[in-house]
């Protein structure tokens, strides 16, 4: 299958800031990525670049269609779910859904009611006056009964509680990913996302500092637990990160085989959010 996101030398500057620099990227079908970095990092410029709604330099084709020259035809084949719905405040539920149905040919309303049956949103209500939760389902169900190859995610549980969150991301995966499909989720909570990831790209002032799969991650980092008197031995394999836990000394290393380092204490595989830590904020 042909990539469904290709991005080649991708740069944007604001006056003397540069957003992005030099970003290139390929997205292969049956993907779910994970963008993740600190506030300014460039995750809100790209995803703006990636759906069309800012100028940028260099090349970005998403389905083949690149975003800035044919952003009507992309999104109508590309879902994309805001922290902030851009559903206009003022129409009922029905018009949003009626509006959606004669933008996109590839919007099924009968299941969009359908999915909507499952809430306790009502046809007749202004959009203005649902709840932010109510809203981002809303959304959602507009997105999963549109027939897209690539769902973008913007912080798209920003601010709701985490039954709710836990909730959007089960259906995600149900009711729309495939192994023909891919999303692209930009969010600072990295932790309930983790478990879904294919990949993960750390970016950092524009800059991908990190672009790798799970699985390769898995293999490349590990942390181990050990108690004060082996910390020594640990430490002059240079760890990325030391931390204190509760009596113990947590560290986190690169590229070292685990039998040269199980006797020294207990052996896990780090989280993302510990390598996220250790890479933007240490010694990498």
């Amino acid at each position: 299958m042909n990539p469904i996101v290709e991005i080649q030398n991708l740069n944007k500057s604001f006056g003397k800031l540069k957003a992005l620099n030099q970003i290139n990227l390929t997205i292969n079908p049956g993907k779910i990525v994970g963008l993740i970095g600190p506030n300014g990092s460039g995750k809100t410029t790209m995803l703006r670049a990636l759906t069309g709604l800012i100028e940028y330099e260099g090349n970005i084709s998403i389905l083949g269609h690149e975003p800035k020259l044919f952003r009507a035809e992309l999104m109508k084949n590309v879902g994309v779910i805001h922290d902030i719905p851009v559903i206009p405040q003022w129409m009922k539920v029905w018009q949003a859904l009626e509006f959606q149905r004669q933008f996109n040919t590839k919007f099924n309303i009968e299941k969009c009611n359908e999915q909507l049956s499952k809430t306790n949103i009502k046809n007749n209500q202004k959009v203005g006056t649902l709840s932010k939760g109510m809203k981002t389902q809303l959304h959602l169900a507009m997105v999963l009964s549109t027939d897209t190859q690539f769902l973008v995610l913007d912080e798209p549980t920003h601010g709701l509680d985490i039954l709710f969150r836990k909730q959007f991301y089960n259906s995600i995966l149900e009711e729309y990913f495939n192994e023909t499909r891919s999303i692209f989720i930009s969010t600072h909570q990295i932790e309930e996302i983790e478990h879904i990831l294919s990949d993960v790209i750390f970016i950092r002032k524009g800059e991908i500092i990190l672009l790798d799969s799970l699985e390769n991650l898995n293999q490349k980092y590990s942390s181990i637990s050990v108690n004060e008197k082996n910390a020594n031995d640990i430490r002059k394999l240079n760890p990325l990160s030391e931390q204190k836990i509760l009596g113990s000394i947590n560290f986190l290393l690169k590229d070292i085989e685990k039998s040269k380092i199980d006797k020294y204490g207990q052996i896990s595989k780090p989280s993302i959010s510990d390598i996220f830590v250790a890479i933007m904020g240490g010694k990498e």
